[in-house]
């Protein structure tokens, strides 16, 4: 028997038949289910890319200032009932990512970081600092990509493709050693540059608790992929998330994709939700709603199937069925024409709305 426990049974204020009564109390508790209401859920935190136009704004605008770092975006979060942040650490100094912790603590919510990872063995030492910083700021996930854009757009051969997925894997190989010393996770995002089964693959090479997904619910539609089969195969690796709603669109060379508000596009989101919660309980789920004009997927331009190799062709017409069955049901929505200060207000009604429906509509509250 430890000294605690020898403590308790001698305490003069807790006599044998209180002791046995308080046993098996506990025991009775333990038999029962615990009710879900009883059960708090983390509401949904806003990834900085959802703040794209405020972040380090350069428009003057009152109504809605801009956010200049970690701090100006957390508190935003909690004014409009977010549960978190998940903002970019780089370059911060060991005083800021205290006022950082200081200042999350105080609002009660929760922080992830976004961070790039080492490219050579020389950047290693300043990634472990960004990692300790995160770390010393309540971060204990850090999301990170390991493309420099959309994989349509910047290779260009399935040469330059293999090239960045040896090179992935060596970015992360390095990374793995720090990751595992300080305790913290990284998770690598399907950036329209991973078909999930490549992610996947990837994650199965590495195998290291500490590397995992942040798990995007649209992107990959851009890889001609179905975006359930995107969550049910990298769903095993979720660390983190960002999650979003898709509008479609037909346009000359292809397809058109959007970022819409929760509940108007056409991803099953409750299922999705469900199956992140069942292989991580402890998941967080991050909104990445970000207002803009509408992507152009080009998959009906020769250049763009330079990368895929192999990837059949009925990859493309499934593709374009879903787009046809789930069109958006007006013109995808776009920025271009409003004014900077209505660009702003468009942002921020957008993830207001998204916020609302992620509570009332996926209990995330």
């Amino acid at each position: 028997m430890n000294q605690s426990d020898q403590s308790l049974l001698t305490d003069s204020r807790l006599d044998r038949r209180g002791f046995l009564q308080k046993a098996s109390l506990g025991a009775m508790a333990l038999s029962f289910p615990i009710l879900p209401e009883l059960v708090k859920e983390t509401p949904m935190g806003i990834v900085v890319h959802s703040y794209g136009m405020r972040w380090n704004s350069k428009i003057p605008s009152t109504q809605y200032p801009a956010f200049t770092n970690a701090i100006d975006l957390l508190e935003h979060c909690r004014q409009i009932g977010a549960g978190g942040a998940q903002v970019v650490v780089g370059n911060w100094t060991t005083d800021f990512a205290k006022k950082v912790r200081d200042r999350r603590e105080k609002l009660g919510l929760y922080l992830e970081g976004s961070i790039g990872v080492p490219k050579t063995a020389a950047d290693v030492s300043r990634f472990e600092q960004d990692v300790v910083n995160a770390k010393e700021a309540g971060a204990t996930i850090l999301r990170t990509v390991c493309s420099s854009g959309r994989r349509y757009e910047t290779y260009h051969s399935v040469e330059a493709f293999q090239t960045l997925k040896q090179n992935a894997l060596a970015s992360l190989q390095l990374a793995e050693p720090v990751l595992r010393k300080h305790k913290v996770k990284l998770a690598v995002e399907n950036h329209k540059d991973w078909r999930a089964p490549e992610l996947a693959a990837m994650m199965k090479q590495l195998n290291s608790e500490w590397i995992g997904v942040t798990l995007d619910f649209g992107n990959s539609i851009s890889l001609l992929e179905d975006p359930m089969a995107v969550v049910q195969t990298l769903v095993p690796y979720v660390f983190s998330t960002h999650v979003k709603d898709m509008g479609l669109e037909e346009y000359p060379d292809g397809f058109l994709l959007s970022e819409v508000p929760l509940g108007q596009g056409m991803l099953d989101l409750p299922k999705m939700v469900a199956l992140c919660k069942q292989h991580n309980p402890a998941v967080t789920f991050n909104l990445e709603m970000i207002t803009r004009d509408p992507l152009e997927i080009p998959c009906l331009k020769p250049e763009y199937w330079e990368t895929f190799g192999d990837l059949p062709g009925t990859e493309l017409a499934r593709t374009l069925k879903m787009v046809r069955q789930h069109k958006f049901p007006t013109a995808l929505p776009r920025t271009s024409p409003l004014s900077p200060e209505e660009r702003l207000a468009a942002e921020e009604r957008n993830i207001l709305a998204c916020l609302a429906y992620s509570k009332n509509q996926l209990a995330l509250r």
